[in-house]
């Protein structure tokens, strides 16, 4: 009898019926086999997070979750994987320098109207890996297209002089954090650390212009200067010799306003003391006034007919008397 190949069925019959005449020790060798390789399989899900990275879980390709440093576990392989990616990385754009060949690119409208040349560098870093890797196509084009658009904004607030002098970290300043706004908008998993304001010049073609406008700005600021110290020294003096005639015309009033009275209240005791007695005093006023009178003559005239002056003995101050002319003439014969 000839051997004839086996059917597929009879094949299988002839299998499962060797399976079936193993041994109990090799069945539980299987099992044994079949738990090891079924540990082996849920291990694949095990993974470590280093401390400068971030765990990228994705679940057939999608992501679905992103996990701190340390040890986790996902579902096994091949329904989630693991991606680790470096997340503590200082990296830096360069804003301008791109279009160094093109200065209309890096040309920007100030607030007051004028035109500017800005370069800029972005020092970023990666802040939640998921939204970097899988919200944003091209993580970094999308970043410069941001840190442009940030920079005009805060340009277009900003005066050209203030630009150019003493605003220019408040610039960066003010750059970042509309930058770091519209990074978290857009979901971009960016984190703006620092934006470094490098350059901020007028085109080159209009830079003289620019400069005399400058340099005459500088004149205009001079000669305010110049005019304010002069008004800081002039006007204090002024206001000073204004005090003083103030005050001396104030005293001079005082004086005289307290010389008239005086005046007014010595009139009315004379007044009173003439009511009381007209006749001595009367007399007392004419002696009072004669004295005055003699007080400033040089020659005194006696009048012996007088009432009570009979008896005055006449003197003259022989001393202070002045030679005739005629006398002086006859001497020089």
């Amino acid at each position: 009898m000839t051997d004839e190949p086996l059917g597929l069925g009879a094949l299988a019959k002839e299998k499962l019926g060797e399976f079936l005449k193993i041994p109990s020790f090799g069945r539980r060798g299987a099992a044994l086999v079949a738990a090891l390789a079924a540990i082996a399989w849920a291990s694949t899900g095990l993974y470590k997070v280093q401390p400068d990275e971030q765990g990228v879980i994705l679940r057939f390709g999608r992501w679905v979750e992103t996990t701190p440093p340390g040890l986790h576990f996902h579902l096994p392989w091949p329904i989630e994987t693991a991606m680790m990616p470096r997340v503590t990385q200082v990296n830096q754009l360069q804003l301008g320098a791109a279009a160094a060949n093109a200065s209309r690119d890096k040309q920007m409208l100030t607030g007051d109207e004028n035109i500017v040349e800005a370069d800029c560098a972005i020092v970023w870093q990666i802040k939640d890996a998921g939204l970097y890797l899988f919200k944003v196509a091209e993580p970094e084009a999308a970043l410069r297209v941001a840190a442009e658009s940030a920079l005009r904004e805060v340009i277009a607030r900003t005066p050209i002089q203030s630009a150019l002098s003493d605003r220019r970290q408040q610039i960066a300043d003010e750059t970042r954090n509309v930058l770091q706004k519209l990074l978290d908008a857009e979901e971009a998993g960016i984190s703006v650390m620092q934006v470094q304001l490098q350059r901020v010049d007028p085109p080159i073609t209009v830079i003289d212009a620019f400069n005399d406008v400058q340099r005459a700005r500088a004149d205009q600021e001079r000669a305010r200067n110049e005019a304010e110290a002069y008004a800081n020294d002039i006007l204090p003096r002024a206001r000073g010799e204004a005090e003083r005639i103030r005050q001396e015309a104030e005293a001079y009033r005082a004086q005289a306003v307290n010389l008239a009275e005086g005046d007014a209240k010595n009139f009315l005791s004379i007044y009173q003391s003439y009511a009381q007695a007209k006749d001595v005093t009367a007399w007392r006023l004419y002696l009072e006034s004669v004295d005055e009178v003699l007080k400033k003559s040089s020659r005194v005239i006696v009048d012996s007919s007088g009432k009570g002056v009979s008896g005055v003995l006449p003197y003259m101050p022989i001393g202070e008397a002045k030679p005739h002319p005629g006398a002086a003439n006859g001497a020089q014969k």
